[in-house]
């Protein structure tokens, strides 16, 4: 395991007990983009018998990069995780990143020509073992997608917590679960997305100038006293497209709050009640303000796991709410 950062090595190699490998038969990188070149010519010259597999977030300037370098492309294989966290490096590593996420890989280079049948075998064991699910793509598709759904969201949360600085404190103590949620990913570091966005501006362009244009038709709708339900409602439209778990039909939930005592062990019991009462959680939130005395737990469930787990709570004593 190596990193530029020695710090950052250090800790890593220390978490998972790593030792450098000699002749390595794969070699994994996680690194920018414009890192790769160097990075692949280095590695080459140590381990020239080695097999490559890159997780960066564009995938046709990679393979264009192997395509020039001395590497046959059959032996990189090209893999992008739909996972990550708004912090990077090792202190923000989780056993389950990439559980039931879409794990995608380019089978074929850009002119076609397969990966090598033991390297993608030993991509696909890799992607699997870590609980994702493989997705075949090829790079202009897979560019084409996550422009859409990765990188578009990025700017639009960047720009968004932008705007907190027109603010007061006193405003931004304010602040609920929603402007939370919408600038989370604004936390990502500046220089690695300045590069992925730089490295995929062929294909984000045209969906930044599609927003710009709703934005304007919004502007003028608010100045001239006329509604924007139409927005607000396509918007509604727009999320009911996103998929359940690898791609499948998109579920939809039924919320069951539940108000707990802010006192050690309730959550814990609360799970556990769960458990007794045989219902699957699929998500919750938690509110809870400092100093209250009591929290607000909204899980979410089927319908009739909702109504079992309501009955459930209900006759053990819980503060439970009617569902929704």
């Amino acid at each position: 395991m190596e990193d530029t950062d020695p710090r950052a090595q250090k800790l890593a190699q220390d978490l998972v007990k790593s030792q450098k490998l000699v002749n390595p038969e794969i070699v994994l990188f996680a690194l920018p983009s414009s890192a790769l070149p160097e990075a692949l010519r280095g590695e080459l010259a140590l381990n020239p018998g080695s097999k490559f597999i890159d997780i960066g977030s564009v995938k046709t300037k990679p393979l264009l990069d192997v395509s020039r370098s001395s590497l046959s492309p059959t032996k990189f294989l090209a893999t992008h995780p739909m996972a990550g966290r708004e912090v990077g490096g090792a202190e923000s590593a989780r056993a389950d990143l990439f559980q039931s996420r879409t794990w995608v890989y380019m089978p074929a280079d850009l002119q076609g020509s397969p990966v090598d049948p033991e390297l993608l075998a030993a991509g696909l064991w890799i992607i699997e073992a870590l609980g994702a699910t493989p997705v075949a793509m090829d790079a202009a598709e897979h560019d084409r997608a996550v422009a859409l759904v990765s990188h578009l969201p990025q700017i639009v949360s960047s720009l968004l917590a932008g705007q907190l600085f027109l603010g007061e404190s006193s405003d931004l103590e304010l602040a609920g679960a929603g402007l939370r949620d919408t600038t989370r990913i604004a936390a990502s570091k500046a220089d690695l997305w300045d590069e992925i966005l730089a490295a995929n501006a062929e294909q984000l362009l045209p969906l930044l100038i599609n927003l710009q244009s709703d934005l304007s038709a919004v502007v003028q709708a608010l100045q001239n006293s006329k509604s924007i339900a139409a927005f607000i409602e396509k918007g509604n439209k727009g999320r009911a497209l996103i998929p359940g778990k690898h791609g499948g039909v998109a579920r939809e939930y039924t919320y069951l709050p539940v108000v707990i005592e802010d006192k050690p062990g309730q959550l814990a019991a609360l799970f556990d009640e769960c458990a007794s009462a045989k219902v699957n959680i699929e998500d919750l939130t938690i509110e809870h303000s400092p100093g209250q005395f009591t929290g607000l737990i909204t899980l979410s469930l089927s319908q009739s796991d909702a109504q079992i787990l309501s009955d459930h709570l209900i006759r053990s004593g819980w503060k439970v709410h009617a569902p929704r």
